[in-house]
């Protein structure tokens, strides 16, 4: 049992090289970690790791043969990353992810495949609004894109969960409040709608709500001023005139200040388990949840998920309201990622906290490894307009500084004019701040806590660590990277690396969750116990592809278990040349 130190074994050959041998860039590196079982009797705190860093070796895949079964093999790559490295090469590569909400301006095969070609990595469907069986159309044809037409975009449901919002104002889409109209909010049920009149889906809405105090919809999008209560009901003049949203939010404000409701409402209503159920049902990969105040529910979701034998779908939180900021850190270890609602988070904090509460989140996911969407009024103008402010540009080149993973478009793809323009507004905006980023040399490695408790996980986080300066400081032009459920991804990804992260996985589960993650390119090949077959075959495929060209260099790290009799974790770097 070699437990009793460590053994580091590297050839000097490649120090002490013939002039007419080959250059060291056409070598690689490579380090196989063995874990060592503990031995009875002896403590845990005295085992040693094993670690061999292996000779180096010469690689020329263009002198290897090429068989018909790999030149024809199905290399699961994503249609528009692949056009973009074949027309930019890999630094081109756009690292922020898009997520774009599906609504009645976009939900038809065509325009959601426009939207894919535009970028969209993740479509989202907001629960609040229509039938499930129109969400069941919406991600059956999406899965029809992804099967027929290449592409790999993941599913994201978003629940309601606890708030107050309207039933019906009398319009499909939106109406305009005028400044000055009076309007009746009520929680009476009737047929179809009556004019000027906004229905409310909690009966007790008005409680502890006086005249004088203000209703803000959605955050901000028109206001209203109580000049009558009428038992239940409220009748109000707009004072703010603006658009309401089907299915708008309302929040109540006295004095300049948020008037605290309680309404004793669980955060998962049967509306929300039914949503879930439909989910799982139709194999979605993401779900969020609405209001999160802590941990419990989150867990509670992952338990009830973990019953359906559903565990592959991740929970993400959405932050948006004060008892999230105050339990951040532990919804965020809780969760699989996070959604910045600024709308709603907006509402019950100064307007001035929003970006320093943004940087904050966006700073304690990346530290714990969690993919954050920053979400709301992105581009909020060009849901009537087809261009946005230069303020809205600023706003998403900002979140691309902090290093979000992804950026979201609400009403501006789901109901607006523009909805393409949107989603090609935040492409070239982040892509021209991500190359700002590399050009000014902006690249910051945080001093992050330690994550892993096993030997095994704290390893994986030192070699990724490593990989990435070894990456940044030689000047790669991409990480591969070999994984079957994505850990070593994301933390390649946690770093924030210069070249991109092209994430080999036989598992289509892993490919969609790592659609979510900063940088990470997923792709879905079947791996064997055989790194070195798994090596060869995916880089003569992506040269078969025209993916790599002569003189690329790519660093190879992998979790994947090779073929041994004893208990092995094997992590590697590998440095390799495309010749």
């Amino acid at each position: 049992m070699a437990a009793v130190g460590d053994s580091i074994l590297l050839s000097r050959e490649i120090f002490t090289k013939k002039k007419n041998d080959v250059p060291l860039k056409k070598q690689f590196f490579g380090a196989s970690v063995l874990v060592p079982k503990t031995p009875p009797g002896l403590a845990k705190s005295r085992v040693r790791t094993l670690m061999r860093v292996r000779s180096t070796m010469q690689v020329d895949l263009g002198n290897v043969a090429r068989s018909p079964e790999l030149v024809e093999a199905p290399l699961g790559f994503d249609l528009v990353s692949e056009a973009e490295l074949k027309e930019k090469g890999f630094m081109a590569l756009r690292k922020t992810k898009l997520v774009c909400t599906i609504g009645p301006a976009c939900c038809s095969l065509e325009k959601l495949e426009r939207l894919a070609l535009g970028g969209m990595n993740v479509a989202r469907l907001n629960m609040c609004h229509s039938t499930q069986e129109w969400h069941r159309d919406v991600i059956r044809n999406i899965k029809k894109l992804n099967e027929e037409k290449g592409f790999c975009i993941s599913l994201m449901i978003d629940i309601e969960g606890l708030q107050m919002h309207m039933v019906d104002h009398g319009d499909d889409s939106s109406v305009k409040a005028e400044d000055g109209s009076i309007w009746l909010f009520t929680t009476q049920k009737f047929e179809g709608s009556r004019p000027l009149t906004v229905k409310a889906n909690y009966e007790g809405f008005s409680e502890g709500i006086t005249i004088g105090d203000e209703i803000v919809i959605d955050g901000g999008m028109a206001s209203f001023e109580v000049i009558e209560k009428i038992g239940n009901d409220l009748r109000c003049r707009c004072i703010d005139p603006g658009l309401l949203l089907p299915r708008a939010k309302l929040s109540f404000w006295r004095d300049g200040k948020l008037v605290g409701r309680q309404y004793g409402l669980p955060t998962l209503s049967p509306k929300d388990w039914a949503d879930i159920e439909f989910g799982i049902s139709e194999g979605i990969d993401f779900i969020a949840l609405s209001f999160v105040k802590d941990p419990t529910d989150i867990k509670q979701l992952k338990r009830y998920l973990s019953t359906k034998s559903s565990e592959f779908t991740k929970v993400l939180a959405k932050i948006e309201s004060l008892e999230s900021l105050e339990n951040l850190e532990s919804i965020v270890e809780a969760s699989d990622g996070i959604m910045v609602a600024r709308g709603d988070l907006g509402v019950e904090i100064p307007l001035e906290q929003i970006p320093t509460v943004q940087e904050e989140i966006t700073h304690v996911c990346r530290q714990l490894n969690k993919p954050v969407i920053i979400a709301s009024q992105l581009l909020e103008s060009m849901v009537e307009y087809p261009t946005p402010t230069r303020a809205e540009v600023a706003d998403v080149s900002e979140a691309v500084r902090q290093y979000a993973d992804a950026l979201m478009l609400s009403g501006e793809s789901a109901i607006g004019l523009f909805g393409e323009k949107a989603l090609s507004v935040l492409r070239v905006a982040s892509g021209r701040m991500e190359l700002w980023g590399r050009e000014e040399n902006r690249q910051i490695l945080l001093s992050q806590p330690q994550l892993g408790l096993s030997l095994p996980d704290r390893i994986a986080e030192q070699i990724c660590n490593s990989a990435v300066e070894m990456a940044n400081k030689l000047g790669v032009d991409a990480i591969f990277v070999y994984t079957k459920h994505g850990y070593m991804a994301s933390l390649l990804s946690r770093n924030r690396p210069n070249p991109p992260i092209f994430a080999f996985t036989n598992k289509s589960s892993t490919r969609k969750a790592l659609n979510l993650h900063w940088g990470v390119i997923p792709l879905h090949v079947e791996l064997s116990d055989n790194m070195e077959k798994n090596i060869a075959e995916t880089f003569e495929l992506m040269k078969t592809r025209q993916m790599v060209k002569e003189g690329n260099v790519v660093l190879v790290v992998s979790d994947v278990d090779t073929t041994s009799s004893s208990p092995t974790v094997f992590q590697s770097i590998l440095v390799r040349t495309i010749v």
